[in-house]
Parts: structure tokens; sequence; C-alpha cells
């Protein structure tokens, strides 16, 4: 199989290169992400963003790095830049490929010169460290390294001022550097003594990050450079770079931790290695807590993309030891019974039902009875605070639902928030909500009832039929789909794709022909190659695209804007009901992803995508429960399949694409 790599023509239209990007993380919260041809294009792009304390705040440091091959007394500058409207320099003409495993890997071609570079993210550490080989020379060569320095939130800009710190302080074959005293010192060293750092301070001025211009925000900002190394290479002679919070004691060292690091990375040769590489990024181990990023660059931890994503990037590899790893992180938060910020009831009221279906999930891995002999105290304080209410705000009603409503924030996983307005209220009785109360409470009583709880079965073994009952007097609807919610003001019949949850959790209040008919709704009005649309194109309030300001982007994206992490419901759903007849339809599913994973973020999929075609995609290159819900729905073709595998199909070489009709999503 071929690694995913991109090809000089590819490189070189910037109009292409410049909408991938790539991502290494080193598994305790930092990252290194920019894009393939290595210009920054968001205020997010950075060599190393990392947390440097003990809050969820993560900042970036080192910006970019700036190679200059020196020969018979001319420059030639690798680097791309873009300065208010104009590129420079225009390093990118130079690149003749770029291989993305076993790490991002760049080749230049100057004249006679030919240069790799390999950028190597060290896990487990906040450590960058990048080896240049020349590869080719019939000259006196010379590299010379300049780096740009930011220290700032990587959600602000930063401009010149008179308070940074331009200075640099040796440091064993390099210096540190500390722009601002409450920071720590960032360690830039190399492998090679002879190497010569030369202090040269100074401010570039208004670097341009065009996607946070597109997307309505400000995009310019000062960085930093405080000098460069000089050396000279000879043919097939290497250099490594290391930019550290700790620092190096060797050259020694710092060719061991490379060699050693590149030898433990795995290589990334097909559509599904890919995405288990990226699901392995979003898992970060800080201290003695496990948590889930939401999504890479700008999201952080979220409690309910965690228990949503957990399944399918932990267990889909047997990574158990991870997902009971976050968690327990979650659990151990608990505080009478609820869990606290993002993963309780009283930020999301769907959230904590969400860990149950996640036991569920976990349950094939370690079995009933351990599931709730770790976790039985937990689902039970969690059910019995529902019951009792939270804050007059979520309450579990007569009739079995749970009716929940805010005034202040949207209480489901659609919180787009306009002028501190909800984007799409949804105060009442939600679908999504009432479908995961049910499967938690009818899967604690399972568990109960092997084990023998006796009291828990009595209290709480009435309840599921009264909420089915409820359920399906109140939610389906004549048209032949489910309500989206139900308010003060009576039914919502907007067609959204909440409805599918209910079709697709392990335990249903629907008979099948209801699932059939609110799938062939959904399949209709919502489904797309890449997911399912929040709200019908035949509503007035439809957007398809998710372009614009940030007001318009947010109203976009949940009112038309396609997320795939609910295609992995509908596809269950159609298993349940098709059984092996639906298997051509999900590999077809399952194959336009295969695309995704070479463009935007490559090897991962994105947030969400546009509703139109052709599906643009949207949001964070790299989303926890997107990679989740395609593993996912890779595990169920395996089982359908009896298979370990699927066979992986080749990802191919790209070049830049000509156009081409957009796929459309069987009926079948």
């Amino acid at each position: 199989m071929s690694a995913l790599t991109f090809d000089k023509a590819s490189l070189g239209n910037l109009e292409y290169s410049l909408q991938r990007e790539m991502l290494a993380t080193d598994r305790i919260g930092g990252y290194m992400s920019t894009t393939i041809v290595c210009c920054n294009t968001r205020k997010y792009h950075g060599l190393i963003v990392a947390p440097i304390d003990e809050t969820d705040r993560t900042y970036l440091l080192l910006s970019s790095l700036d190679e200059t091959i020196v020969q018979h007394d001319q420059t030639f500058n690798l680097a791309l830049h873009r300065f208010k409207g104009v590129y420079e320099p225009r390093g990118h003409k130079y690149i003749t490929d770029f291989e993305y495993t076993p790490t991002p890997t760049i080749t230049y071609r100057v004249g006679g010169v030919i240069l790799k570079k390999e950028m190597l993210w060290i896990h487990k550490r906040t450590q960058l460290m990048i080896r240049y080989t020349l590869v080719d020379a019939h000259s006196e060569t010379k590299l010379r390294l300049r780096p740009f320095l930011a220290f700032r939130d990587k959600h602000a800009l930063t401009h010149a001022n008179m308070e940074a710190d331009g200075r640099s302080y040796p440091a064993l074959n390099g210096v540190k550097c500390r722009l601002y005293g409450n920071f720590p010192w960032l360690y830039m060293q190399t492998n090679k003594p002879e190497a010569e750092y030369i202090p040269a301070p100074d401010w570039y001025y208004n670097f341009e990050y065009l996607q946070d211009l597109a997307r309505g925000y400000d995009g310019y900002e000062d960085l930093l450079t405080t000098g460069y190394f000089e050396t000279e290479l000879k043919k097939g002679e290497s250099i490594i770079f290391s930019a550290s919070l700790d620092e190096m004691q060797s050259a020694q060292q710092i060719e061991e931790m490379f060699e050693q690091s590149i030898a433990r990375r795995t290589h990334k040769v097909d559509f599904i290695s890919c995405l288990e590489h990226a699901a392995r990024q979003f898992v970060i181990r800080r201290g003695d807590r496990t948590e889930v990023i939401k999504g890479y660059p700008w999201h952080g931890p979220q409690g309910r993309q965690t228990f949503v994503s957990l399944p399918g990037i932990t267990l889909q590899q047997n990574h158990k030891e991870d997902c009971i790893a976050a968690l327990d992180t979650l659990v151990g938060d608990m505080q009478e019974g609820m869990f606290t910020g993002s993963a309780s009831a009283r930020e999301a009221v769907d959230a904590p039902l969400w860990f149950f279906w996640t036991l569920q999930r976990l349950e094939k891995h370690i079995g009933a009875k351990e599931v709730w002999k770790r976790y039985g105290e937990a689902m039970k304080g969690i059910l019995e605070n529902y019951r009792k209410g939270i804050d007059g705000r979520i309450i579990l009603n007569e009739n079995g639902l749970i009716w929940a409503t805010s005034n202040d924030f949207p209480v489901s996983w659609m919180d787009s928030v306009i002028d501190g307005k909800a984007v799409t209220p949804r105060n009442g009785y939600q679908v999504e909500v009432q479908a995961l109360w049910y499967n938690a409470v009818c899967y604690a009583l399972e568990l109960a009832k092997t084990n023998k709880d006796k009291e828990f079965v009595k209290s709480w073994e009435a309840l599921p039929e009264k909420t089915k009952a409820s359920f399906n007097a109140m939610f389906i609807l004549k048209e032949g789909y489910l309500a989206d919610y139900i308010g003060e003001d009576g039914i919502n019949t907007f067609i959204r794709p909440n409805m599918v949850i209910a079709c697709g959790l392990p335990y249903k209040m629907l008979a099948s022909e209801v699932i059939l008919d609110t799938l062939r709704t959904i399949r209709q009005h919502l489904l797309t190659p890449r997911g399912l649309r929040t709200l019908s194109p035949r509503n007035p309030l439809y957007r398809g695209s998710q372009e614009g300001t940030p007001t318009e982007r947010d109203f976009a994206g949940k009112n038309g804007s396609v997320w795939p992490w609910m295609l992995s419901f509908y596809v269950a759903a159609a298993f349940d009901i098709n059984g092996d007849r639906y298997l051509p339809t999900a590999e077809e599913i399952l194959e336009y992803f295969e695309e995704d994973i070479q463009s935007y973020g490559i090897g991962s999929i994105c947030e969400l995508y546009d509703a139109d075609p052709p599906y643009a995609s949207r949001g964070a290159i790299s989303q926890a429960w997107s990679v989740s819900a395609v593993l996912d729905i890779y595990s169920m073709i395996c089982e359908r399949k009896g298979e370990a595998k699927p066979a992986p199909k080749k990802t191919a070489t790209k070049k830049a694409p000509a156009k081409k009709a957009t796929k459309k999503v069987s009926n079948k």
C-alpha cells in the first residue's frame, strides 16, 4: 500500500496545498499543525502548541522555522509566508514531494541541492524535532534555520511590543528563549556543535492567516525572531533541530531520542490505519488524568463528546485501558452522584446519559459484572439525580419523560448561540434525550438484575414501560418520522437528525415499522455522503453553506450543516432493520470517507461539512466523534462480514484534482 503522499504538481498549486493541513500530537495535550507546504493559514497553526501549566489553556510558542539554503553566496529561502496579500518567500516552488508516514516529511530541490526534512513530535514530551538531511549537493552548502516565536494563548494573536525579550541565552549546542517572564524557557538546540547561533532579534510584521480571515476573525500577527542557526552540511549529512521545554543534555541524547521515537511510529498506509492513528491522538494523559480532546486545533476536552467518542477511538483498537482511564477521570470528578463541568447535566442534559451508552460498548470488552462493579454506583447516582430533578430545569415527569429547559443556554448538543440566544431553542422534551433516558434506565436494570441488586430493580423496573408508552404516544408523527422536541408551544415537527438516536441505541422504544419510516425520512431529507444534515433542505431556515461570518456559520451549523457523528447511529439502525442486506450500502458510505483523509485535515475526519454538494469540509480539521463514527461503521461492517478487517483500499499519491461529479449515497 502507498503512503499518503502529495506530488510536486499538487504542492505547487497553493489553491490545493493550502487547503490540506497536517497534525501531530504529543499525547499530553500539545500539537504541531500547519499546511502540507508549511505555510500557516490559521492562528492555531504552529510547530509547538502546548499546555505549559495545570490549566486547560494551550499556548503557541514556536510558530514556524524558516530554512534557507546558502550556496555560492546566494540564498534560497525554502519557507512560505503570506504578508498582507503577498507570498514572500515562495519556498513551495522548491518542494518536490510530501509524505505523511511514518512522520511528515518534505523534500526540497534547489538546483543540484536535495534536502529532506522530517518533522517529529515526541510523545509524552513537549518537544519537536526536525531532521534535515542533505541528500545531494555538488558544492559547499550551508543551512540556515530561523525560528519565529509567538509565546501566546493559541486563541489569541500577538503584535510587536516592548515587553517581549528578544534576547537568546546560551544552552548546549543552541539557545534558550523566553519572550515573557510567565512562560517557561524554550530550548532550541541541535545535535551539531559546529552549528552557530547568530543573535539577530527582529520583529516580522503582518503575517496573514487566510483561514481566520475567511471565518470572519482577525488574521494578522507579528512574530519575533531572536536569531538563526547556521551550519555547513556535506552530502549525506544530517542535522537535528530540537525545540523543547526541557534542555537536552548532549548531541547523542538528541540523536538517540529522534531515532528511538521515529522507530516507534506506526505506518499510516491505508484509510483505516490513518483513522486509527488519528483516533489515538485524541486521548491525552497528564498526570493521573486521561481526557479526550474534542477536536484539533482549537477544541479541548468536552464531556458529551468524550462519552460519544470513546468506543470508536479506543475500543475499536481494543484499547480498553484508555477507555476505562478516561471514564475513571470523569467519574472521579463526580460530586453527589453528578458529573461536573461539561459532563454535567447542568451544562448538557444529555451528557450523563451518554455515559451509559459508552458502558454498553465497554461491556463487550470487560463483561457485565465488571461494568457494574466499577460503575454501578455512578450509574445509580446519575439516574437518581434525574429522578429527583436538577436545579428546577431538568424534571422527570409522571409520564416517564425528561423535561429540560434553560433560558441561559441551549440544553442539547445543538448548542450554537447568537447574541446570547440559542440558534435552535429546544426547551421541553427532546427526542434524543428521551431515547437516551430509556436506554440508560433499561441498561442499568439489566445489570442490576444480573448482579442481584433487588432494591434498585424494585425501585426502577416500572419506569421503562411508562416512558415507552408516553414517547410513542407523543413523538410519532403521522407524516412518518419523529418530532424533534415537544415544548410549551407544542410539537416541533422540523425534520432534524436527532431522531436517529432513538433508532440506533441498543434499547429502543420504537416498533420496527416506525424505525423503517423514520430512516426513510432521514434518507430522503438528511442523508449525505458525509453524514446527516441538521435540517431538511425544504425548511425555510435551511442553510446549505457554512461559509461567512461567525454568526452566519453558527446559524448554518445547526440549520443544515452535515455532521458525521450521527451517521453511525443511522448505519446501526439500518443494520438492525435490514441485516446483512445493508452491507453493500454501509461499505459505500465508508468508501466516501476514504477521499476525505486526503483533504483538509489529512489522515483524519473533520468536524462538519457543508450541507450542499460538494460537501466542503468545515470546522476542526480532526474531530473525535467524527473519527469515532467512521471507525464504528468500519467495525459494524467487520462484524457483519466476520472479518478482523475488510481489505483496505490503496491510498494513492495525490495530484491536483480535476473536477468530478459528486457521488450520492445509495437509497438501498
